[in-house]
């Protein structure tokens, strides 16, 4: 999926989720229902430098400390 493409889904279709850091870039972290992305911004250049989609839960390990089970399942059961 081009880059324009995967901010349109994200932008419209995406659940953030979390975010952390990874070296001098800040990672967003959103659930489209289909896949999860990761949207890699800087703030010294004030852009996003890269979207990585994923489906498989593996991609989810960066995060598992900062994810609250209670907070997934309060969205989840509303």
């Amino acid at each position: 999926m081009p880059f324009h493409k995967k901010c349109d889904v994200i932008t419209f279709n995406g659940t953030y989720i979390l975010q952390r850091t990874l070296g001098d870039c800040k990672v967003f972290l959103y659930d489209t229902g289909a896949f999860f992305a990761e949207v890699f911004y800087s703030p010294k250049y004030q852009k996003v430098l890269m979207i990585n989609a994923f489906d498989k839960l593996v991609g989810l390990d960066p995060y598992l400390e900062d994810i609250s089970l209670d907070d997934l399942s309060s969205k989840t059961c509303m």
